[in-house]
C-alpha cells in the first residue's frame, strides 16, 4: 500500500483551486463532495478529513490527526488518518495532495467556502459602477457553514463566515439601493435580519431602502418592530444614528421608560 500511497500523492500535489476543477467540496450546508459524474459517497472520518482542509487549507499529519481524533493516542490517530487518506485515495480522481510531511486538497478540487469568501470580500470591500457585475447569488444563497458540526475548528470558521455573510450582505444591500434596484436591496437587507435579529445595522438596511423609495410608513414600522425586539431581549434602545433616520415627526418619538 505504501508504494501506492506515494504514487497517488505524486499525481495529486498542489494546493487547491490551481488548475481547472474536477471535483468541488460543498461545506456550506450539508456536507458534499462532487466529482465530475455527479455526488459521491464519503464516510463521515472522510467528511471531517476533507471539510478540515477545505477550511485551513494545508496541515501536517500530525497537526490534522490530533485535530480530528483528539480523544484518542496519538498512534490511534495517525492510524485513524492513514485509513481515512487510504480509502479517499480509492477515488478515481484524487481529492488529497501532499506536499511532505503535509496535507492539503489536491489540485482541481474548488471549495464553495473559498467562492463565497472571495464574493463576500469583494462585495464588502470594493466600489462598484452601476453597470458592474455583482455576485449575488453566491452572497444570497450562501448556507451555514455545516450545520450540526460541533467540532472547535468548525465553530470558529462558521462564526467567521456569518459575520462576513452579514457584512457582506449590508453592502450589497447599500449598493443595489444606490442603483435603484429596491427589490433585490430589501431582499439582502431582510435576508441579514433573518440571520441575525438583534442586529440594528440590519434593520438600518432595510431602513435605508424605504427611505430611498420614500416609504416613510415602513420606515418607522421597522423603527417600532425593532425598537420594540430590542426592549424587550435586552431592555435597550435604538441608535441615535437609527432614530435620526425617522421623518422629523416620527422623530419625536420619546424613550421608553
Amino acid at each position: 500500500m505504501a508504494q501506492h500511497e506515494a504514487t497517488t500523492e505524486d499525481r495529486a500535489k498542489g494546493p487547491a483551486g490551481t488548475g481547472h476543477a474536477h471535483s468541488r467540496l460543498c461545506l456550506l450546508g450539508t456536507f458534499q463532495l462532487e466529482g465530475t459524474d455527479g455526488p459521491l459517497t464519503v464516510s463521515a472520518n472522510e467528511q471531517r478529513l476533507l471539510a478540515f482542509l477545505g477550511l485551513r487549507k494545508r496541515a501536517t499529519r500530525t497537526v490534522t490527526a490530533g485535530t480530528l481524533w483528539p480523544d484518542v493516542t496519538e498512534e490511534h490517530a495517525h492510524g485513524s488518518l492513514r485509513t481515512a487518506l487510504w480509502r479517499l485515495r480509492r477515488a478515481r480522481q484524487p481529492v488529497i495532495g501532499t506536499r511532505g510531511d503535509t496535507l492539503c486538497l489536491a489540485d482541481g478540487v474548488g471549495v464553495d467556502v473559498d467562492a463565497f469568501t472571495e464574493a463576500a470580500l469583494t462585495m464588502a470591500n470594493s466600489d462598484h459602477a452601476p453597470g458592474d457585475e455583482l455576485p449575488l447569488p453566491v452572497v444570497l444563497d450562501g448556507g451555514e457553514l455545516l450545520p450540526g458540526w460541533d467540532e472547535e475548528w468548525v465553530l470558529y470558521e462558521r462564526e467567521r463566515l456569518r459575520q462576513l455573510r452579514l457584512h457582506a450582505l449590508e453592502s450589497l444591500s447599500a449598493l443595489l439601493t444606490g442603483h435603484g434596484r429596491y427589490a433585490l436591496a430589501l431582499e439582502a437587507a431582510l435576508m441579514c435580519v433573518t440571520i441575525e435579529p438583534l442586529r440594528e445595522s440590519a434593520h438600518r438596511a432595510v431602513a435605508a431602502v424605504h427611505l430611498a423609495e420614500n416609504n416613510m410608513v415602513e420606515v418607522v414600522r421597522r423603527y417600532e418592530a425593532f425598537r420594540m425586539l430590542i426592549h424587550e431581549e435586552l431592555g435597550l434602545e435604538p441608535s441615535a444614528r437609527f432614530t435620526a433616520m425617522l421623518p422629523r415627526r416620527a422623530n419625536t418619538v420619546s424613550p421608553r421608560t
